[in-house]
């Protein structure tokens, strides 16, 4: 399906130069494609999420930089990101949480799945917990800042990503992540 679109011209973005894995409706590998290529198409891909929490039961708000291509500027309430061609969910997590906020050797916590499908995403969403209270060194092409809030008060906050709201409300909906007292 997607080999056809290999010999279409390379976007300029480095971000946009990245081959993601696609998926079909039913979440089974189906081929490849550049990132900008996947966003215009609105093909399935896989995206993971990864919920940093700190020993006080708050977990950790990304605001996203004006210049992300998807919700600039808005609050993402996971780290985490779309899985690349041939990688697996674990190892992009792992990656994702590294790149973008400095977390690296600490232990992932599977979580389950979920699927987003609004606003012209179509996404299998892979559930990660992560717990940390040290120091984070953010990506700076992505990431403007990050801040502390209890799952229920994030969720409330304006400006919060609808995949990354989804994640937070299926973690506290199973059970999975308690809600900071």
């Amino acid at each position: 399906m997607t080999d056809a679109l290999r010999d279409e011209p390379l976007p300029t973005p480095h971000v946009a130069r990245e081959r993601i894995q696609l998926v079909d409706a039913r979440n089974r590998p189906c081929g490849s494609a550049w990132r900008a290529q996947m966003r215009r198409f609105r093909f399935w891909h896989r995206a993971t999420y990864i919920v940093v929490r700190n020993a006080r039961g708050e977990i950790c708000v990304q605001r996203r930089t004006l210049t992300k291509e998807v919700f600039p500027g808005g609050l993402d309430l996971a780290a985490g990101g779309v899985v690349g061609a041939g990688e697996a969910e674990h190892l992009a997590a792992r990656r994702e949480l590294a790149e973008e906020l400095g977390i690296r050797g600490v232990p992932l916590r599977p979580a389950g799945g979920f699927i987003h499908a609004e606003g012209g995403h179509h996404i299998f969403g892979s559930l990660f917990l992560v717990d940390h209270d040290g120091p984070l060194a953010l990506q700076a092409e992505e990431v403007a800042e990050v801040f502390w809030r209890p799952p229920a008060e994030a969720l409330a906050l304006p400006g919060v990503t609808p995949d990354t709201r989804q994640a937070l409300q299926v973690l506290l909906e199973t059970g999975l992540l308690e809600p900071a007292p």
